[in-house]
């Protein structure tokens, strides 16, 4: 962490702050994380999550309603869809986009997802024993990426899917496994992977998340690359060592609001 002249205290004080202000459920509807909440089932959040998650760049209204729409594509039965959806069905998702992720991305993804559940025990199952095995997310991510791709398809289709190998900081991974382990009382995140600790996590790392870590002295260097994201987790973790993600709703939202036009400089946060 690098040094601002504010005290721990006081920045602690100022991210529990903005914690309790936007990791709430009444931001969940303008985030990407609404598309896995529109379902109760674990592998139909696991799947819808995991889809969403892979969007989610651009406009986050667009990010939101194309995520929907990707649902409507499976019937608004993921995992039914992934499973069991015919040569014909998966046509038919040509017409689907999101910027530059079209219909054939999408097929491709699905067949990917039906090798993970039908020989890994699907996505939970994977990320569980990987973690298991290794103890260090940054080889489960490595890892992750490879089987993924294990099946045949379009090379289009592995830039829509960052690589940890190539120092990609992983901001849409992070973001899922957020979702998926950690486990508050907020009802914001859905902790549905137990043998995963929120500690072995690592801050999804983006435009706003960057500029607040960097305002706050929490991140020094420029890029948004993989290390940057070990720098600003570790920091986080000086705050909160069993939790230390549970910050990213609050600078991310904050970044959004525009915080740093006003409280932070004001305050005197940042160099």
């Amino acid at each position: 962490m690098i040094e601002t002249g504010i005290g721990h205290e006081e920045l602690k004080e100022l991210l529990e702050r903005l914690y309790e202000r936007y990791n709430r459920p009444e931001f969940i509807d303008s985030d990407p994380i609404v598309v896995p909440h529109r379902f109760s089932a674990r592998e139909d959040i696991e799947i819808s999550g995991f889809l969403a998650a892979t969007i989610a760049w651009g406009n986050r209204k667009t990010i939101v309603a194309n995520g929907l729409c990707m649902m409507e594509f499976l019937d608004n039965a993921p995992y039914d869809f992934t499973m069991n959806a015919s040569d014909i069905e998966l046509a038919g998702l040509r017409h689907y986009v999101h910027r530059t992720f079209n219909g054939h991305d999408l097929a491709d993804f699905i067949r990917a997802l039906r090798q993970l559940y039908g020989c890994e025990g699907g996505l939970g199952g994977f990320f569980e024993q990987a973690w298991l095995r290794s103890g260090d997310i940054r080889r489960v991510l490595s890892e992750f990426r490879r089987r993924f791709f294990a099946v045949e398809h379009a090379p289009r289709c592995e830039k829509h899917f960052s690589s940890i190998d190539r120092g990609a900081s992983c901001k849409r991974l992070n973001m899922y496994l957020r979702w998926m382990v950690r486990d508050d009382d907020r009802g914001v995140d859905f902790g549905l992977w137990r043998a995963i600790p929120a500690s072995a996590l690592y801050l999804p790392l983006d435009l706003h998340t960057g500029n607040m870590g960097r305002a706050l002295g929490l991140l020094s260097r420029r890029q948004n690359d993989w290390k940057a994201v070990e720098e600003i987790t570790a920091s986080l973790r000086r705050f909160d060592p069993e939790d230390p993600v549970r910050y990213d709703f609050a600078l991310f939202g904050a970044g959004m609001d525009g915080f740093l036009r006003g409280d932070a400089k004001s305050r005197g946060y940042g160099r």
